[in-house]
């Protein structure tokens, strides 16, 4: 086998989901490791940090919230690339997901998936951590800035609940700012209505997919009027939204 292939660590306890995982990615050009354990999932990533983890919240010996948390102090530790991290979880889990994001992982792929939008996902995640270049991750101690620049043309002040878009102010709606923020800390990662609903509504019971598709047309004439000519919001139809990863430096 190519040394080329990017190596994927799987950390999941169940053998008939981890045998899929291994088959669509070995298929599609990755070399999958499986460890179906969290203690062995750390010594796997020990011996040889792969291109990208991809960590079940439930293992047997270990939650998966902790793993990352364990595998993370260790690329600190070593001062190494920084890894990007999936979770698997239960699509009822919902919490688990919304969990997930906060600690910083790069995406979640709920359970049943589909193996096609797994490797796709996984192959997006890659471009992306290729395209940003390897960074030295902040020391544990040092605080976080309020205003963190993303590798967009946006500026997100969480203490202000404030988004720059190319060095300008945008007024946003509590969900309009929600949505933004959400899109911006993953560009090209495609939401579904359900997804937005649960992660930036108070109550998602309540809503319906054409609030969303409302916020998004708003939040979209904002955009606009700062920038007419660039269209930052792309719609996959009968799918859901995501972030243009290819936005130009300028309006």
């Amino acid at each position: 086998m190519s040394s080329t292939r990017p190596r994927i660590l799987i950390a999941e306890d169940e053998s008939g989901i981890a045998d899929t995982l291994q088959y669509v990615l070995q298929s599609d050009g990755f070399t999958p490791v499986w460890c179906a354990t969290a203690e062995a999932a750390i010594a796997s990533f020990e011996a040889e940090p792969p291109a990208l983890a991809i960590l079940d919240v439930g293992l047997p010996d270990m939650n998966g919230f902790e793993l990352f948390k364990r595998l993370q102090a260790r690329m600190r530790d070593t001062g190494g690339a920084e890894v990007p991290m999936v979770f698997l979880t239960a699509r009822s889990d919902e919490i688990d997901r919304v969990v997930g994001l906060e600690l910083g992982a790069d995406d979640y792929i709920a359970k049943p998936f589909s193996p096609r939008e797994l490797v796709a996902r996984v192959r997006t995640i890659l471009r992306r951590s290729q395209r940003a270049g390897v960074a030295a991750p902040a020391p544990a101690t040092a605080p976080a800035p309020a205003a963190q620049a993303a590798p967009l043309p946006f500026v997100v002040d969480t203490e202000r609940m404030l988004i720059r878009y190319y060095g300008r102010p945008l007024e946003l709606s509590r969900y309009e700012y929600g949505l933004l923020r959400l899109f911006v800390q993953r560009p090209g990662r495609v939401f579904t209505r359900d997804e937005l609903l649960s992660m930036v509504w108070d109550d998602a019971s309540d809503s319906f997919d054409r609030t969303v598709d409302a916020h998004i047309k708003t939040l979209r004439a904002k955009l606009k009027a700062v920038a007419p000519e660039v269209d930052p919001i792309r719609t996959l139809r009968g799918t859901g939204y995501a972030l243009n990863e290819d936005l130009p430096a300028r309006p």
